[in-house]
């Protein structure tokens, strides 16, 4: 395995974690013991980083009890901000919400420590400057070791990196936002300024949440379990572009879930790409292809398809800052809406 820095934290990760939010029994895989199996395969081939969230519906206990015994051998992340509870303070990027999920996720993990601790999602509610300090304090508690955000815009990259040096606060370590053949607009300034920082950068849904898995074709049925659940997984466009990628792969000699996951890790500013193998054939199917390395003209033929920095249709599940969610910051009062 040809381990990779993440940022300049020092930390060594592979180039392929697991994903975790499969091994959540209500949602992926429905037996632990199976889960536990796929993570000590996956570490045993030299996949150190594991991915999990206090959000993913019993992930984090499955994750800590496979672990036990291999916890040195792991780069153990997990996230924090989304709803735990119908509370309004059981969620976001509070100081109060932080140190308490932080302790949550510790005891469900059964560790002492977590060697990267997310921001899930932008909490708009929430100043920079409060989230950083508890975060700080929390590196200085020697419970987390490096800070992460996910799906955070590149404005808010920038404003958590000048926050933290006009503060003296920890900085952002690493990025965690969607990138996959079909979703390549965050090599337009995601990538860019999480580089410029000397961010690490984990990536999530290289398979596009299944549209890449060769499973889904044009005119056939999409048994993608989630496919009645985001309209992101039926958008013919993207079905479209599938079809040229399969035939490509075809020519490549590859299959297509393949010629997927190595795209991902050939971009210089990814550090690792994040994979959900909710059985062990997915983990096997991993491990046959960690030697897939993808020439310039196969690269210059995927920028054909699907052009750089240029998505093919909206994920259902990428965050959408409140600017253009709510109609009150996109709409000025109807009284003011007239020139005269």
């Amino acid at each position: 395995m040809r381990y990779r820095t993440l940022g300049r934290t020092g930390i060594k990760v592979s180039p392929y974690g697991l994903g975790a939010l499969m091994f959540a029994p209500s949602i992926g895989n429905p037996d632990p013991e199976d889960s536990a199996r796929i993570i000590n395969k996956a570490l045993d081939a030299g996949i150190n980083l594991i991915d999990t969230a206090d959000a993913y519906h019993g992930s984090e206990e499955v994750v800590g009890r496979a672990i036990e015994g291999r916890r040195d051998d792991v780069v153990l992340a997990t996230k924090v901000s989304r709803p735990m509870g119908d509370g309004p303070n059981h969620q976001g990027a509070s100081r109060r919400w932080i140190v308490t999920a932080v302790e949550n996720s510790l005891r469900r993990l059964r560790t002492d420590h977590i060697d990267l601790y997310q921001i899930h999602r932008p909490d708009p509610d929430t100043d920079m400057e409060e989230t950083l300090s508890a975060l700080s304090d929390l590196i200085r508690g020697g419970k987390v070791r490096a800070i992460g955000t996910s799906n955070m815009p590149a404005s808010g990259i920038v404003e958590a990196q000048w926050t933290a040096e006009r503060r003296g606060l920890a900085r952002i370590h690493t990025e965690q936002p969607p990138y996959s053949l079909l979703n390549r607009g965050v090599e337009r300034e995601i990538l860019p300024v999480a580089q410029r920082y000397g961010m690490g950068t984990l990536v999530w849904g290289p398979l596009a949440q299944g549209l890449l898995s060769g499973r889904v074709r044009k005119g056939g049925p999409n048994e993608l379990r989630r496919a009645g659940l985001f309209s992101h997984l039926n958008d013919e466009r993207r079905i479209d572009a599938v079809e040229r990628l399969v035939s490509l792969a075809g020519e490549a000699g590859l299959p297509l879930p393949r010629l997927a996951l190595a795209f991902t890790i050939a971009h210089p500013g990814v550090t690792g790409a994040l994979v959900g193998a909710r059985t062990m054939s997915h983990l096997d199917d991993l491990l046959a292809g960690l030697d897939v390395t993808l020439g310039d003209d196969l690269l210059d033929r995927i920028d054909e398809i699907v052009p750089p920095g240029a998505d093919v249709g909206a994920l259902d599940q990428a965050y959408v800052p409140p600017a253009i969610e709510r109609t009150d910051q996109r709409r000025r009062p109807v009284t003011e809406r007239s020139a005269a």
